[in-house]
């Protein structure tokens, strides 16, 4: 794979953040009309009586707002990466009735895939450190770690520059924080082209692989698996990365010990995510999505109001993509399939009666 990752690459996948900011492209405004057909559509799935696990796209009909849907998902997968919807009318709704919008969406746009072992589809994402306490028990099958300490995306903590595993990661803004909580996105093929100019011997390491532990899956899989950081197929780049992952995995037998060399160059990685990224304040009603493969995204610390249903409150919901991108001979091994257009990516689910 280094020998072919020589040349920058071009598009509109390659941004900075200052392009963001001057443009706004990028973002979706929902218009009445589609906020109308929302409503509607949720009221008719209320009649018949389904919960949001049970329903079928046919059972959320959205004409016009699948039309723009289809737009979305093309942006995501050959241009920017990442979109914002706006004005999602989430004051209108109930949590459970967000969620069958929420989940209708979805089911237009991809295949949602589980985001743990425990079988969670649309995952609440809010300081469970807070309203629950932090609980010091070691989980066994997170590498030692506590489990109130692993689940940073859950606590008010600050989150370093990551991709999810699977094609695209969405989330639904309910309600912002107090304070802070501010979304950090940026281009993994920026990122890519800035450390191949500044150091194409960091660089070819980082299309090496690297070891990181798999996290939280069930079944006879190996602790651990080897992956590049940038990938390449068809001149097209796939980046499948968390630096947690990548420590966690050290503590494992087996998995051979990072040279000086190797972490230098994620420290550049995280110096260059830093400097090109930008920073977005989601406001309630926005719904965020991204395309692991091309947009890695973090999270500045944040503060929540004290006064009891006014927290910090998304719902995340990650989908597979029917139009997603051929990746690299060997990524089967985290995301299942290597095909373009094919389910895959998400948690693997323990067998039932095992």
């Amino acid at each position: 794979m280094t020998a072919t990752a020589t040349r920058p690459l071009e598009g509109p996948a390659v941004w900075h953040g200052e392009d963001l900011a001057r443009s706004t492209g990028w973002i979706h405004t929902v218009a009445p009309t589609e906020q109308d057909e929302l409503d509607d559509a949720l009221r008719a799935v209320q009649r018949h009586g389904r919960g949001w696990r049970d329903m079928t796209r046919e059972d959320f009909p959205i004409p016009r707002f699948a039309r723009s849907l289809t737009e979305v998902a093309r942006e995501l997968e050959d241009g920017r990466g990442l979109v914002l919807l706006r004005r999602v009318p989430v004051e209108r709704y109930s949590e459970d009735e967000l969620r069958i919008i929420y989940w209708g969406l979805g089911l237009h746009l991809g295949t949602p895939r589980y985001q743990n072992g425990r079988g969670e589809l649309i995952g609440d994402v809010r300081d469970e450190n807070r309203l629950y306490g932090a609980v010091q028990e070691v989980n066994p099958m997170r590498a030692g770690e506590p489990r109130t300490s692993r689940n940073k995306a859950r606590s008010a903590g600050p989150l370093r520059f990551h991709t999810d595993r699977v094609d695209v990661v969405t989330l639904l803004c309910v309600r912002p924080a107090a304070s802070g909580g501010l979304s950090k996105v940026v281009s993994s093929s920026a990122v890519y082209n800035a450390i191949l100019e500044r150091r194409p011997d960091l660089h070819a390491l980082l299309c090496a692989p690297y070891y990181h532990v798999r996290e939280g899956e069930a079944g006879g899989k190996e602790q651990f698996y080897a992956m590049p950081v940038f990938g390449l197929r068809d001149g097209r780049l796939t980046s499948q990365y968390s630096r947690t992952f990548v420590e966690n995995a050290q503590r494992l037998p087996g998995v051979p010990s990072l040279s000086e060399a190797q972490n230098a160059a994620l420290d550049l990685w995280a110096e260059v995510c830093e400097e090109l990224c930008y920073s977005m304040d989601i406001q309630p009603g926005d719904i965020q999505l991204l395309n692991n493969h091309l947009v890695y995204h973090a999270r500045t610390t944040y503060e929540d109001d004290p006064t009891p249903g006014r927290d910090r409150f998304l719902m995340r919901l990650w989908l597979s993509m029917p139009n997603s991108r051929r990746l690299p001979e060997g990524f089967e091994v985290l995301w299942g399939s290597i095909e373009p257009g094919a389910p895959r990516g998400g948690i693997a689910q323990a067998e039932v009666g095992k």
